[in-house]
């Protein structure tokens, strides 16, 4: 299977991973107007299992070294089985919640606070469970990161007169317990794994095949977050199974598409996790929330009339947030 070499190349595909996980979200601002996210979230979920298969009977099944997805499919345990799978459905709850969050508060509220939450609890309980790296500079970088998502939290508050709106404390609560589940799943993926990807302990799963598991997670659960978030939307009108197949071509594809970028960042973070740590490799992953902002500042100009002091905010959230990166880089 393919396998990373190297610290610095895992630390690139971290940042391509940073990448990933920061833009996928813009496939569903390309669907219709019309098209609800609860619809256009089963053709995520079905994009990361079918690049997640892909990935498995390709990179994971090539080379002389590690153990193949289909052998190393037929050897693993149940416990990790398990343990990938519930990764999986961790995470697709914490996904799902919180966009139900930033539908009720805003991103200027939900995605700060649920990612912010997240990356400080997912960078400690990785580095806890397999404490590679330097602490210091790991969660010195972790605390600039967090500094800049709280700027950036500030300056969409700003945008939004003057930050002068009221908070809904049902969104809030949902953003707290999404950022929460989101900083726990990565664990339970990982300690699926073997830590040896050239020479695999047996039982453990390749990275490949716990991504397999984890993305099936992913699908299975959304029949019953999905539907119930369907049934009982946090906001707008209930939709029925009947609305998805209403859905154009291009509302499909583009669903699929959101779930394979999403994908490609999870598997690359997985891959990198063996040379990187999984406290680096997470810690960096999540860092797409500036990127997410920075696609809002230049792509989509979400703060073109924002005010001087606004754009001084901003300014300073991209610099603490390059040092912060620096410093998870320098953590080896």
């Amino acid at each position: 299977m393919f396998i990373i070499e190297n610290y610095l190349t895992a630390v690139l595909l971290c940042i391509v991973t940073m990448l990933c996980w920061g833009s996928w979200a813009n496939t569903q601002k390309l669907t219709s107007s019309h098209w609800r996210f609860e619809l256009f979230y089963w053709d995520y979920a079905l994009g990361i299992l079918i690049s997640a298969v892909l990935f498995a009977l390709t990179l994971g099944s090539v080379g002389e070294e590690g153990r193949s997805f289909i052998p190393d499919l037929n050897q693993a345990s149940q416990e990790n089985l398990f343990s990938a799978f519930l990764g999986g459905v961790i995470f697709n709850g914490a996904n799902i919640l919180l966009v139900a969050a930033i539908s009720i508060a805003g991103m200027s509220v939900a995605f700060p606070v649920g990612i912010g939450i997240a990356l400080v609890l997912g960078v400690l309980v990785n580095y806890l469970a397999d404490p590679q790296g330097n602490p210091i500079l790991i969660f010195g970088g972790v605390a600039l990161i967090s500094l800049a998502i709280i700027l950036n939290a500030r300056a969409y508050q700003q945008l939004n007169e003057g930050g002068a709106e009221k908070l809904s404390s049902k969104g809030l609560f949902l953003s707290v317990i999404s950022g929460c589940l989101m900083g726990l799943f990565y664990k339970y993926v990982a300690a699926s794994m073997v830590t040896n990807f050239v020479d695999p302990e047996v039982g453990k799963l390749s990275p490949y095949t716990a991504l397999v598991l984890f993305s099936i997670g992913v699908l299975l659960s959304s029949f019953l977050f999905n539907t119930w978030q369907m049934k009982k939307p946090f906001s707008g009108e209930a939709v029925s199974f009947g609305d998805y197949f209403q859905g154009n071509f291009q509302d499909h594809v583009m669903g699929i598409l959101g779930g394979g970028i999403w994908f490609i960042g999870m598997a690359l973070s997985i891959l990198a996790s063996e040379k990187a740590g999984p406290a680096v490799s997470y810690g960096l992953g999540q860092g797409a929330t500036v990127v997410a902002a920075i696609w809002g500042i230049f792509i989509w100009k979400e703060f073109a009339k924002a005010k001087s002091s606004t754009k001084l905010m901003l300014n300073w959230m991209l610099l603490l947030y390059i040092v912060g990166l620096a410093l998870l880089i320098g953590a080896k």
